[in-house]
């Protein structure tokens, strides 16, 4: 299992029912429907306004941008992050993930945005030592991926397919969104099929660096005709 330098943000939990699950599905929607409408993370205290919330009740669900982010992107993303398949070829399930999956990214391209913004800027705060909350730490996307990749692991050498996670994680995100549509100009749907097929270069490269690796070990171990020859006349 991959082990990350950070602790991910975790959503809060809400309320099972009752007027405390009511109250705190009101917050998040309020709070989905204020980032869709403006693209950027209100504050607690905005959403509890437009939620028409005392900011005191808002805060107890909700104590910080990052664990309001977090129940956003988590609210946004339940599908991709239960994603689960019993495919058995690894090339296969990575391409059945992004065409299953990637299109929620679009489904909801202003929570991730929103969500990026708000890393980018709590980093500069942080390196500042100006940052006052606590930080949202993303990264969900690697356990999914490692998920995906699991049925290379018996086939490819660890080194190559830690480097194809790391590859694929460039790949898998709002990311491919902001670069393609902003600085591209492209539609949706194109962004979508360029980076499922990057996803299968990239797989398809990290084979090719495998079967390169395993291919002077199996010249190692098959003996050479000169070598049955002297084994012959030493017999």
């Amino acid at each position: 299992m991959v082990r990350l330098k950070h602790k991910l943000t975790q959503p809060p939990l809400p309320p099972a029912r009752g007027v405390r699950a009511a109250t705190f599905h009101l917050l998040l929607d309020t709070a989905m429907a204020m980032i869709k409408e403006g693209g950027h993370i209100p504050s607690v205290a905005e959403v509890a306004t437009r939620a028409k919330v005392s900011r005191a009740t808002t805060y107890r669900y909700f104590p910080s941008r990052s664990a309001l982010v977090t129940a956003v992107v988590d609210c946004s993303l339940g599908p991709v992050r239960s994603f689960a398949s019993s495919e058995a070829d690894g090339r296969a399930r990575v391409h059945e993930l992004f065409v299953q999956t990637f299109p929620r990214f679009k489904e909801f391209e202003p929570q991730m945005r929103a969500a990026a913004q708000l890393a980018l800027e709590q980093w500069a705060l942080e390196r500042a030592g100006l940052l006052e909350e606590e930080p949202y730490r993303r990264g969900h996307r690697i356990r999914i991926l490692e998920h995906a990749l699991a049925p290379l692991a018996e086939t490819m050498p660890a080194a190559i397919r830690d480097r194809l996670h790391r590859a694929l994680s460039v790949v898998y995100g709002i990311e491919p969104y902001m670069i393609l549509k902003d600085i591209w100009g492209l539609p949706d749907r194109e962004v979508e099929r360029i980076a499922l097929w990057m996803a299968d270069a990239l797989v398809d490269a990290a084979l090719r660096d495998a079967a390169a690796v395993a291919k002077p070990k199996l010249r190692a171990r098959r003996p050479t005709a000169s070598a049955d020859a002297a084994t012959g006349r030493s017999a």
